[in-house]
């Protein structure tokens, strides 16, 4: 019998940031988010940690000015992986489950006219409004692509840079996300990402929950299944920070790779 489970966890988080999207696209956004109808991730109230747990608020000032509000305000994330990305002029940047493309905007800023960032999403929805806020922002060093985190639509060793807000710990197959990162990653390339790590002791019961599954909970790898995945993908360098709590079972953390030289490799 086909396991339909992988099938039913991807379809409930695209039509959760596809319901996003659409209030964001209303302008229904900031009241479901005033209303905790909708919060970082999904994360239902009795999940969260006090206030500044996803979203906008966790961009400060200097960074949320350098796009529009609108793209920052949609913003589902944990964290902000373009503070610690190292961005430089001339990069190729790709934002894996780039969204409303809050973190690709800033990036393109970063990488500057001779640079490009790239945002990767599977929902519609997202992309529609990604593009829009590219171009009210009038920058033109980005694309939105349509697909699939597990199954990258871009060649070999053709970014300097990956980079993704809350979304791996999203997708089913978490080990073949880092293999494919590592694949179109150049040699040297980094890594640099925000994500949810689950603790040690999370239920199986928290884990079989779908709904949870779309609150970047249930899905998410503890720090040391993290380690390994990033391993078994052939990256380096691993680095893993804690930031703030995200749930009674879960953390937000900056987590950090490198893919090694040609020379390191050889």
């Amino acid at each position: 019998m086909t396991d339909r489970r992988p099938t039913q966890i991807r379809e409930a988080v695209r039509e959760h940031y596809a319901s996003a999207a659409r209030q964001a696209t209303s302008g229904a956004f900031e009241e479901a988010r005033k209303a905790e109808a909708t919060a970082g991730c999904g994360c239902p109230p009795e999940a969260r940690v006090g206030n500044g747990t996803f979203g906008a608020v966790l961009y400060d000032e200097e960074t949320s000015g350098e796009v529009s509000r609108a793209a920052v305000e949609a913003s589902l994330g944990c964290g902000v992986p373009t503070a610690v990305a190292d961005l430089h002029s001339g990069e190729t940047v790709l934002d894996l489950g780039s969204g409303a493309g809050a973190d690709v905007l800033i990036s393109a800023g970063r990488v500057g006219p001779t640079g490009k960032a790239i945002g990767l999403d599977m929902t519609d929805e997202m992309l529609e409004l990604a593009r829009a806020n590219a171009d009210e922002a009038n920058v033109d060093n980005v694309e939105f692509v349509k697909g699939y985190i597990e199954d990258i639509p871009l060649a070999d060793a053709s970014v300097d840079v990956v980079i993704s807000n809350c979304v791996i710990n999203l997708a089913v197959d978490k080990r073949k996300v880092l293999a494919e990162t590592a694949r179109v990653l150049r040699p040297g390339g980094r890594f640099a990402v925000s994500d949810v790590m689950a603790d040690p002791d999370m239920s199986e019961a928290n884990r079989a929950d779908i709904q949870e599954w779309t609150g970047c909970v249930a899905g998410a790898l503890t720090r040391a299944e993290y380690e390994a995945a990033l391993t078994g993908a052939g990256l380096t360098d691993i680095e893993i920070r804690e930031t703030h709590r995200v749930h009674e079972h879960a953390t937000s953390a900056i987590i950090r790779a490198r893919k090694p030289a040609q020379a390191e490799a050889a």
